[in-house]
């Protein structure tokens, strides 16, 4: 049976070095278990569901600077003969792009402005009938907009009488599922919904709606505009590389510029969440081994103090696993009590977090989780100037007498 009284003792007699490891085995599991919870958060918002196949689609827009011809008749030709292109399902005109971090929102309600009534936030694009299907997008209920519900005008008091919105979108403002064929008002302008989309995020995917969205058939001819290109699997680089050349020979005097996956847009919004998740892994790497480095520094200094005692033991006939036991439980007596404290940190940082920088709630399993791999971190790292202690011969216990 280990003695444990004993081992206090001992402790007690250092103390210093055994209060600055807990300090640091607590500060450890406080801070490992809050960062372990958030990257874990963070890689599920980065490998979220948008609804489209980011990796066949992009992106590029157009600057006219010729006054020779229609802008809205010129953006038909070039939407029909973009789809010609080899590799090419489909292309239209959009207003904005999704998972970009850049849109346009606003309210819909069941009642006109300025009625009071139930209402529910949405980002909105203006798309002609081809933008759900370039999209890629799944319509689960009603139909697409016909080519004659697509208004083209520069006026935005006449906008279309119809919509397409998220299933989301539509629950919230029609809990009971007859959403469908209803009339919504986007400010005072009544749209019935005609069709209802599966799964489609929004620009901003931190938002707390991402996933409620509504598309306007609508089109403003200018000399700036957006086009959205869907392709065929594995084609996309392929069309991009051809898409300005292509673009320019059907009309000249303008400018093409930044030809860029979704995806890309994507990933550039994500960029302080990215780089956040890598500065946290390393964060909980360099913790770690500090900690690790700070049990095997104070092991061999409590070795090198004792010597001639663990001499002494083993001349009296200590077998060398008891010589191991004893660090172990020495290790594991500081490491539990910095455990304690350092879940009760967890857990107020955590509700700190929560309160300040509106992070979900601190998970327990993640503080039960880093408390057990502290803990076998330590006895890992305590193992091997254990092993050397218990390699002391018995004569170092003589050599002073």
């Amino acid at each position: 049976m280990l003695e444990i009284k004993p081992i206090f003792h001992a402790l007690c007699r250092s103390k210093v070095g055994a209060i600055l490891l807990l300090i640091q085995i607590a500060i450890t599991t406080a801070i490992v278990s809050n960062a372990a919870f958030i990257i874990q958060d963070r890689i599920s918002y980065l490998s979220q569901e948008t609804g489209y196949p980011e990796q066949d689609i992009f992106v590029f827009n157009v600057m006219m600077f010729g006054k020779d011809v229609s802008p809205s008749q010129q953006y038909e030709l070039d939407e029909a003969m973009l789809r010609q292109i080899p590799g090419v399902v489909d292309a239209a005109y959009s207003s904005n792009t999704p998972l970009s971090g850049s849109g346009s929102s606003s309210d819909f309600s069941l009642k006109p402005a300025p009625e009071e009534s139930k209402s529910a936030r949405s980002s909105y694009m203006f798309i002609d009938e081809h933008g759900i299907n370039t999209y890629g997008v799944k319509l689960i209920a009603g139909r697409n907009y016909t080519e004659d519900e697509v208004i083209v005008t520069d006026n935005y008091d006449e906008l279309s009488k119809v919509t397409v919105v998220t299933k989301t979108l539509l629950d919230e403002l029609f809990p009971d599922g007859n959403g469908l064929g209803q009339t919504v008002y986007f400010g005072d302008i009544p749209m019935k919904v005609i069709g209802v989309v599966e799964l489609m995020k929004g620009p901003w995917l931190k938002d707390s709606r991402p996933d409620n969205v509504a598309l306007l058939p609508f089109i403003k001819p200018g000399t700036n505009a957006r086009f959205v290109v869907r392709t065929e699997p594995g084609q996309r680089q392929s069309v991009m590389n051809r898409v300005e050349e292509a673009m320019l020979k059907n009309y000249n005097k303008r400018v093409i510029s930044r030809i860029r996956g979704l995806d890309d847009d994507k990933e550039s919004y994500m960029a302080e969440d990215t780089l956040m998740m890598r500065m946290l892994i390393v964060l909980i790497t360099i913790l770690v081994l500090v900690t690790a480095l700070g049990i095997f520094g104070l092991t061999l200094f409590n070795i090198s103090k004792r010597t001639k005692q663990i001499g002494t033991r083993r001349a009296l006939g200590a077998r060398k696993s008891a010589i191991i036991s004893y660090f172990l439980v020495e290790n594991a007596m500081i490491c539990i009590v910095g455990l304690v404290i350092g879940v009760i940190a967890a857990v107020y940082l955590g509700q700190l977090l929560m309160q300040h920088f509106s992070i979900a709630q601190l998970d327990i399993s993640y503080v039960l989780a880093t408390a057990l791999a502290v803990f076998a971190m330590s006895l890992l790292a305590v193992l091997a100037p254990a092993k050397r202690a218990a390699n002391i011969s018995p004569s170092i216990a003589t050599r002073t007498i």
